[in-house]
């Protein structure tokens, strides 16, 4: 098949040149067009004093996202809550516990980080099992960290405080493109809230991660191209090795 136009359904890189995105259009004289296939859109303090959630009953949070951070101690904010000093916090990854700081004073003592893993995110937390943990979430979410909590019987509540939305791509003509490439089932469904009937044909469809591609084989598309792999750990390279393989087929 030929590509030429490739659609990746994330925010262009702040510097689009000098990204692995500039080198592939570049290496391969291909048009790559970036629109994010989702917003994401807080909850109000009304609506989550519905849920009869008191945030300040937790003493540690679980973040999995920077949107996950924004949007607690939004929610704080609006219900007037001071969060104690002594707050534990404990991020997906070393970049949240980082962004953490936005808010709160980092100390080590109060803030622990794995290693963008949920396996050794739970090891931290068996450490602290005597607190109640408090993990904010959208209503669209893995349920990898929840099964991984109730299975090493860790006492936790879900807080839902932001929706996960499809944006509105009615700008777009999808059949322009020879190549999709998602990052997550969010993408895959507000593909088909934008585009109904959408049939996927010689188009080739790219995503990343197991959830993101059991999303694309439940929708009943056929996935082309899939990281992270052994030999491709990143969604461009990837790409790279399926535009190559290509390129070699003409």
């Amino acid at each position: 098949m030929k590509v030429k136009n490739i659609l990746v359904s994330q925010p262009q890189p702040l510097d689009f040149e000098k990204s692995p995105y500039g080198e592939i259009a570049r290496k391969f004289n291909v048009n790559i067009t970036f629109r994010k296939f989702f917003k994401i859109e807080g909850i109000t303090a009304k609506d989550f004093r519905k849920d009869r959630i008191n945030l300040l009953d937790y003493s540690a949070v679980i973040f999995t996202s920077r949107n996950a951070v924004d949007h607690y101690f939004r929610i704080c904010k609006e219900m007037r809550l001071d969060v104690p000093e002594t707050m534990k916090y404990f991020s997906i990854s070393e970049s949240t516990a980082y962004y953490l700081q936005k808010y709160v004073q980092f100390r080590k003592r109060k803030i622990f980080h794995s290693k963008e893993n949920a396996a050794n995110l739970i090891e931290l937390i068996k450490k602290h099992k005597t607190e109640k943990f408090l993990l904010p979430c959208s209503d669209i979410h893995k349920m990898e960290i929840p099964k991984m909590l109730e299975d090493n019987k860790i006492t936790y509540k879900k807080a839902v405080i932001y929706r996960t939305l499809a944006s509105d791509l009615s700008d777009l003509r999808i059949t322009d493109y020879d190549l999709l490439v998602f990052f997550s089932p969010s993408g895959i469904k507000s593909l088909f809230k934008n585009f109904p009937e959408f049939v996927q044909g010689d188009i080739a469809i790219g995503a990343f991660g197991s959830t993101t591609q059991k999303a694309v084989h439940d929708a009943g598309l056929t996935l082309t191209v899939n990281a992270p792999t052994e030999s491709a750990p990143s969604m461009t390279m990837a790409i790279d090795q399926f535009l190559q393989c290509e390129a070699k087929k003409k």
